[in-house]
């Protein structure tokens, strides 16, 4: 049982979904609960319409979402359903939880019912306010209220009908209104745009953290610099700059190495024009009375270099005049903002990437955010290389800072692999071989989780999805040929700043270690769904160092799922991740529970020839199968291939499959009721005299 889906796996998510529902409502009876149908399939929709689309990922942001503005946008239902929306949620909640699928990077349950019970005045007044619907709503709602709930054939008609007469009154303010607001409000747009997973990330103690801040170049420099102009404040020129015996001062001080340049202004040093730019976004030091002085808030700051890094790094985008010095019209400064997190996205969680690489989708950004028609080739080409050596620049002022490590080497990638980009290019991929995805919602590279091999792409977030033009392709053929590219990848202090953006933003950004001691099934279900192979195997043996958590809780954690697709990946990941794991499968093969996962997993893998097993092995395997189907297609699929497969026996196949002794009791009675049933009317129904099925011929009477 998945609980993440690509936005285009529609059938796959609604299948899961019809799943989920009906498996959540027989629990709901069993334990006393409210449920609603309509409302439990509302809550998937709104995880799945989501940024990071985890069905089983909630916290208090997304409790507050699907409550405060999802329900009142879109939902149409009669009030009195609607107010109990939260208590639906309750109950779903507890469902994921005690069928094993919770994210366990989500809100626990009792966490969860408190973020419900806060949400629970909001979500009232937020019932109240008719402007928070939307429009579609907005009319399915009076039809509602007017007898109609446009569900019928003609409905839809009639209703139609009834408004040209003006048999139905309806709130024209109101209307109006929300026509207004679909067209210029853009935070009424609740299916928020799908960002592709981030692979997992290590990141050291905080400690260790805290301790790489204090060691980073910019960070002290621009505790010097403050302190440096101090409270009383250092002399500037008629134009706003320091003088230049004050910049030369400053620069030995700093260590910058420019004291020696022969220039005509201060502004003319631009390692130091841009840390007075830097320290002035950051609130150190401001003019005051044709003076630089220290801002005396800013003192704390300067005593932290944990948060005055922090604060740096965030602060680089709106710096790009003054780190782009090529020339006064950079093309690169003119768009830094935006595209300087691009930059930084694509590197997340990657490792040597060629900064050639990314020059050429830096280019391609560029030319996006900046207008260029009607320029000349020459020109052109001009600015692709000063964006170029701007965009080296701004490595090493991360370098400075401590974002990036710059390194010098080949690149481990392969120039050929250009030739084949759009075969590697598989976002939805989800084979031994994984793409591994930029934070810009775009691949870059294509990482396999058996070899851990890497395919340089042409496509990157930066880019907007485009391919790289013949030229750009055929410069980084010639460039990545070079044994001493300049490569770069992330320091932690940067992955960690970007993965608690990425957090705040609602994305999903494992973090190797956060899963230590998470209630065995939940692990294995993120495991399977969010980890690759290796990332899968360090999480796992992490977890298992910890007392009390052994390879018993596990297995037994697959044999209490509920769900014949999941148990089966839970097991995968066994298998993948463990030294022993074939060989634990091996022993499985006779487990009277887990017996049918692990013999489908020899079978599919070739280690079991299925003309080999007696006919109990034989059911038991049909069983599994046929029970999996059920989940992933829902009834008529399953019911069409056992007619393909046994024709008019079907019913006697099915059947035989019910009285397996298959441990999953739910599933089969599931089965019995939604497969075996109608197979067994339809069987009835061509037996002669028994229903309106084939009635037999009557014989001629002889003459």
């Amino acid at each position: 049982m998945r609980t993440y889906f690509e936005p285009e796996e529609t059938q796959e998510y609604e299948a899961t979904r019809t799943v989920l529902i009906r498996r959540c409502l027989t629990w709901a009876d069993e334990h006393g609960r409210p449920a609603d149908e309509l409302l439990l399939a509302t809550a998937l929709d709104a995880r799945h319409h989501s940024r990071d689309g985890r069905l089983a990922y909630w916290d208090e942001p997304q409790i507050r979402r699907y409550l405060l503005a999802w329900v009142p946008k879109y939902v149409v239902t009669p009030r009195e359903i609607l107010e109990i929306a939260p208590e639906i949620l309750r109950t779903f909640l507890h469902y994921l939880a005690a069928a094993g699928l919770r994210d366990p990077r989500g809100a626990t349950p009792e966490q969860a019912d408190d973020a419900i019970t806060r949400a629970v005045p909001g979500f009232r007044e937020a019932l109240d306010d008719p402007y928070l619907q939307g429009v579609a709503k907005f009319w399915a709602q009076t039809a509602l209220d007017h007898g109609n709930d446009l569900a019928g054939p003609g409905a839809l008609r009639d209703f139609k009908l009834d408004l040209d007469a003006g048999r139905i009154r309806y709130d024209q303010e109101v209307l109006d209104k929300l026509l207004e607001a679909r067209h210029t409000r853009t935070d009424l747009d609740l299916e928020e745009e799908r960002a592709l997973p981030r692979p997992p990330v290590t990141l050291p103690a905080p400690a260790d953290l805290a301790a790489d801040a204090a060691r980073s170049t910019t960070v002290r420099r621009l505790t010097t610099l403050a302190t440096w102009a101090g409270e009383v404040g250092r002399p500037l020129t008629r134009t706003g700059s320091l003088t230049l015996a004050d910049a030369r001062e400053l620069s030995i001080l700093l260590g910058t190495g420019e004291e020696a340049l022969q220039v005509r202004s201060s502004t003319d040093l631009p390692q130091l024009s841009l840390l007075l730019a830097w320290s002035e976004v950051l609130g150190q030091v401001r003019v005051s009375r044709g003076r630089l002085i220290q801002v005396s808030k800013a003192a704390p700051l300067l005593r932290d270099p944990a948060a005055l890094w922090a604060r740096a790094f965030e602060a680089l985008p709106h710096l790009g005049g003054s780190i782009t010095m090529s020339s006064h019209a950079a093309v690169l400064g003119r768009c830094f903002d935006a595209v300087l997190p691009g930059v930084l996205d694509a590197l997340y969680g990657m490792a040597g990437i060629p900064v050639a690489r990314l020059a050429e989708t830096v280019w391609l950004a560029c030319q996006q955010h900046t207008r260029m028609n009607g320029a000349p080739a020459r020109l052109k080409d001009l600015w692709r290389r000063q964006t170029a050596l701007d965009l080296e620049r701004t490595f090493q002022v991360l370098a400075d800072l401590g974002a990036v490590d710059l390194t010098r080497g080949p690149a481990e990638l392969c120039a050929g692999d250009l030739d084949d980009d759009q075969a590697l290019l598989s976002p939805g991929h989800h084979g031994d071989d994984q793409a591994v995805l930029n934070p810009g919602g775009q691949a870059l590279l294509s990482t396999s989780g058996r070899d851990g091999g890497q395919a340089l792409l042409s496509t990157s977030g930066l880019g907007g999805g485009q391919v790289l033009p013949p030229d750009a392709v055929e410069r980084l053929r010639r460039r990545l040929d070079d044994p001493d590219l300049l490569l770069a990848r992330l320091t932690p202090l940067a992955l960690r700043c970007l993965r608690e953006h990425l957090l705040a933003q609602g994305h999903d950004a494992p973090l190797i270690g956060e899963l230590a001691t998470a209630p065995a099934a939940e692990l294995l279900g993120v495991l399977a769904q969010h980890y690759p192979p290796r990332e899968a195997a360090v999480e796992l043996n992490a977890w298992l160092s910890h007392p009390g958590q052994d390879l018993e809780a596990l297995l037994q954690a697959i044999r209490d799922c509920p769900f014949r697709t999941r148990a089966a990946a839970m097991l995968a990941v066994l298998a993948d991740a463990l030294p022993q794991g074939e060989a634990l499968v091996r022993d499985l093969r006779h487990d009277p529970v887990l017996g049918p996962t692990a013999l489908t997993f020899l079978v599919d893998d070739g280690e079991v020839d299925p003309g080999t097993l007696d006919q109990h092995e034989h059911l038991l395997l049909g069983a599994e199968n046929f029970l999996t189907l059920l989940e992933l297609g829902g009834p008529q699929v399953l019911i069409e291939q056992l007619r393909s497969m046994a024709g008019g026996g079907a019913y006697e196949f099915a059947a035989a499959v019910l009285g397996s002794g298959h441990h999953d009791v739910a599933g089969l009675e599931e089965m019995r009721e939604l497969v075996a049933e109608p197979l067994r009317g339809r069987a009835l129904r061509l037996i002669p005299g028994t229903g309106t099925g084939t009635r037999p011929a009557r014989r001629r009477r002889r003459s």
